[in-house]
């Protein structure tokens, strides 16, 4: 199948045509018409560019908790979000703890076709935070894996998180760190403040996520590995990352969507779909983790989509669980959070969304600058777009999103995973002709 996207603006800000072909990227610039016969033409007047986006973080619930979320229609999501790849968090039931899990859900992505699924796998057996788990086997087996992580749950022990990160860097892998002393959070709800009181609900303390970063950057320094911090939600973690960087640290971060966007006045409705871990914080810390952004500060922005069932979360706000779907909201809430604000423009976007995130996973052939010979995946986003986030947003099996009935900007058009449109002027592909189409590429390239 050949595609020309016509008249695209590409991050840089110049206009390019884009010619697909045989699933990858066949040329960039002015295509002669002679080149682009044949080929079903998409009219991108308009509409911005970037590589695929990738999410470092996503948590698609198969095995076990498939009445939340299934590979399926977790990566139908994301191909509504605009993501090409998505990085599969290992609390699934049995735990990706063993070559044979991580293999089965990379599998399943393979064989849905609307996102390539890389699993991630658990730090320690179980996520229980007593053993090592079959770490080499995991990055050995076919799902490759490189990036372990307990997210949910910190690893708090120093010896076995020094003995992680010891075991990743001899294959170039990460660790991504879930930072949450769990002594200084037992029964914490929100965060910690004047309002967590006033409310009376027990608070999450800023300082039980900055002090395990500060343990970890100095861990990863004193053994020479690579760690990943998830989801920063505060303004001391930003200034202990910043600090680990200018002493030359190997350590990457992410902030979510939502804790670039929202803050814990939210919490006083009760209403459980602002129930996150890390907690919604201050305005200060929010504007902290923008200006991490946009200085870099902050390597990328992740997720941390995590569907629940209606009945965890319609209930009352101690009894509800933690957590926030986001793929299809993740672009809208950075255009408005970060882009609309003149904090940072659609180049940064591509690196916080695409690039920078498969570098920090090691996966090829999502982090390409439009050179033609690159796999074709593809993200084209209207940014003059403004609508009310309503349900037909959504396409995952849970609606736990808090964006429900807000007006966001920008609206997600096109999403090309390796040459075929996933979806197609905001409309998602047939799940048969996904896979089928999937099937072929694998035939072809195998």
């Amino acid at each position: 199948m050949r595609y020309l996207i016509s008249g695209a603006t590409l991050p840089d800000g110049s206009g390019a045509d884009i010619l697909v072909a045989a699933g990858t990227i066949a040329a960039v610039g002015r295509i002669p018409d002679a080149d682009a016969a044949g080929a079903t033409v998409v009219d991108a007047s308009g509409l911005v560019a970037l590589p695929g986006l990738v999410d470092l973080h996503t948590h698609l619930r198969e095995p076990g908790y498939e009445q939340s979320e299934t590979v399926l229609t977790g990566t139908r999501a994301a191909a509504a979000g605009g993501f090409t790849a998505v990085f599969a968090m290992a609390n699934t039931l049995p735990v990706a703890d063993t070559a044979g899990v991580v293999e089965q859900v990379k599998s399943l992505g393979d064989a849905a076709g609307y996102a390539t699924v890389r699993p991630i796998g658990a730090v320690t057996v179980g996520l229980a935070g007593q053993t090592l788990s079959e770490i080499g086997a995991m990055a050995r087996s076919r799902a490759a894996v490189r990036v372990f992580s307990d997210d949910g749950k910190c690893v708090h022990d120093s010896l076995l998180m020094r003995r992680a990160l010891e075991y990743v860097s001899t294959f170039d892998g990460v660790v991504a760190q879930h930072a949450q002393d769990p002594r200084l959070t037992e029964g914490a709800q929100m965060n910690e403040s004047a309002l967590s009181s006033e409310l009376g609900l027990k608070g999450w303390p800023a300082v039980a996520e900055e002090s395990i970063i500060a343990r970890d950057v100095l861990l990863a320094e004193h053994v020479g590995a690579r760690l990943h911090v998830c989801h920063l939600s505060t303004a001391g973690s930003v200034d202990v990352v910043r600090w680990a960087k200018a002493r030359g640290i190997a350590v990457t971060a992410e902030a979510t969507p939502h804790h670039l966007l929202l803050t814990e006045e939210l919490v006083r409705s009760y209403d459980a779909r602002y129930k996150v871990n890390p907690p919604l914080r201050r305005d200060e810390d929010v504007r902290a983790l923008r200006e991490g952004v946009a200085d870099g500060t902050i390597d990328i922005v992740a997720t941390d989509h995590a569907p629940h069932p209606q009945e965890s979360k319609e209930c009352e706000w101690d009894a509800a669980s933690f957590g926030m779907v986001g793929l299809e909201s993740a672009l809208p809430v950075v255009q408005t959070a970060l882009v609309d604000t003149g904090l940072i423009g659609w180049a940064d976007v591509a690196r916080i969304l695409s690039t920078e995130p498969a570098r920090i996973g090691r996966l090829a052939g999502h982090s390409h600058a439009f050179e033609p010979g690159s796999a074709a995946n593809l993200t084209l986003v209207d940014p003059a777009a403004s609508s009310t986030f309503e349900l037909d947003r959504l396409h995952g099996r849970s609606t736990n999103s808090p964006y429900l009935g807000a007006t966001l900007s920008g609206s997600v058009r096109w999403t090309f995973h390796r040459g075929y449109p996933t979806l197609r002027d905001g409309v998602l592909a047939d799940v048969t002709e996904t896979a089928e189409a999937a099937t072929a590429y694998t035939e072809a390239f195998s």
